[in-house]
C-alpha cells in the first residue's frame, strides 16, 4: 500500500505523478511556514527548498509544528528538513540557512521552481519575492498577517487587490502598485487585527529567550505579535492546498460526481490560480 494512497483516491494518479515531480520553494517555515511544507510532503510533493536563517525560541512552542524542547535553539530549516524526510523519505529537501531580501535574492534562482510559497514576515522580503517571481514567470502564493488574531476560519484567497481588512495586504497593494505587479494570489485573514496585551513583569523585551545567534531578536521588533496554535496553522494549511490544487489542475482529477478528467464548478473557478471581477490592479493570477 502507498502511503499517499488515500490522497490518490481525491486526486488520480497522473495528479500524483506532477506531485512528486514538482519542485516548491517555500521561504519561511515558522508558524505559518512550517505547517504548509508538512502538508506539501504529506501531499507528495517531490522536491522541497526551504529558506529560513531563523533558529527555534521557547516562544516557538505556542504555535510552530517544528518546536519542541528538544529542537529549541536549533535551526528551523534543519528541524524541517530532518521531519519532512521521515514523513516523505522518498522527498529531495534542501535546507538553506537564508533570510531572504534584496541583499540576497541574487543567490536563489525562482525560476526555477514550478511553485513559490511566501510564508515570511517582513514586507522588504515579501515585495523582493514577489517582485523577482513575477520578472521571472514564477507562480507565486504570499501569505499576509497571521499574528494578533483569534479567527482561524476568517483566511480565504483573493488576489491582493480584492482584499480588505489585512494591515499587511494593504501595504502590499501600495507597493506593489507602486513596482507594476498587477496581481498576486494571497492568504489573508478578514478578522481585523487585535492589539496585544503587554505584560510588562513577563515581556520579551525585558527577558528575550532567543537563541544565542539568532540574527532578529525580539528586541529589535517595534512590537511582540501575539500569537497562537491554531491561526498560523490555517494560514499554512491553505496555503499547500492553493499549491497541490493549483499543481495538479487539469491533470484528470474527478468532479464532484467522481468524473475522471474534469474539474468541479469551483475548481473551474480557480484552475491556474484564476479570479473573476475587476481587481483594482488588473490583470490575472498566472
Amino acid at each position: 500500500m502507498d502511503q499517499f494512497a488515500r490522497t490518490a483516491l481525491l486526486l488520480g494518479q497522473a495528479s500524483m505523478e506532477r506531485l512528486f515531480a514538482a519542485k516548491v520553494a517555500v521561504f519561511g517555515v515558522g508558524g505559518v511556514g512550517g505547517y504548509c511544507v508538512e502538508a506539501l510532503a504529506r501531499s507528495g510533493v517531490g522536491r522541497l527548498d526551504l529558506f529560513d536563517d531563523d533558529r527555534i525560541c521557547l516562544t516557538n512552542l505556542n504555535r510552530q509544528i517544528i518546536a519542541t524542547h528538544k529542537t529549541v535553539g536549533l535551526y528551523k530549516v534543519d528541524v524541517t528538513r530532518e521531519r519532512i524526510l521521515e514523513i516523505h523519505p522518498g522527498a529531495e529537501v534542501n535546507a538553506y540557512k537564508l533570510f531572504y531580501g534584496p541583499d540576497t535574492a541574487d543567490q536563489v534562482d525562482l525560476g526555477s521552481y514550478d511553485y513559490v510559497v511566501d510564508a515570511v514576515d517582513t514586507l522588504t522580503a515579501k515585495l523582493e519575492l514577489v517582485c523577482r517571481a513575477e520578472a521571472c514567470g514564477a507562480p507565486i502564493i504570499s501569505c499576509m498577517g497571521a499574528a494578533n488574531k483569534l479567527d482561524a476560519s476568517a483566511f480565504c484567497v483573493a488576489d491582493v487587490y480584492q482584499t480588505s481588512v489585512c494591515p499587511m495586504a494593504r501595504l502590499m497593494r501600495k507597493e506593489l502598485r507602486v513596482r507594476g505587479v498587477r496581481a498576486l494570489k494571497v492568504v489573508y485573514s478578514r478578522e481585523p487585527a487585535m492589539k496585544p496585551l503587554e505584560d510588562g513583569a513577563d515581556s520579551c523585551r525585558q527577558h528575550c529567550v532567543c537563541p544565542p545567534g539568532t540574527a532578529r531578536t525580539c528586541l529589535k521588533r517595534r512590537q511582540i505579535p501575539a500569537s497562537n496554535a491554531f491561526v498560523p496553522a490555517a494560514a499554512g494549511l491553505v496555503l499547500a492546498g492553493e499549491v497541490v490544487r493549483d499543481l495538479t489542475a487539469g491533470a484528470g482529477r474527478r468532479d464532484a460526481g467522481g468524473t475522471p478528467g474534469t474539474a468541479s464548478p469551483v475548481e473551474e473557478g480557480r484552475r491556474g490560480g484564476a479570479f473573476t471581477g475587476a481587481a483594482e490592479g488588473g490583470g490575472q493570477w498566472r
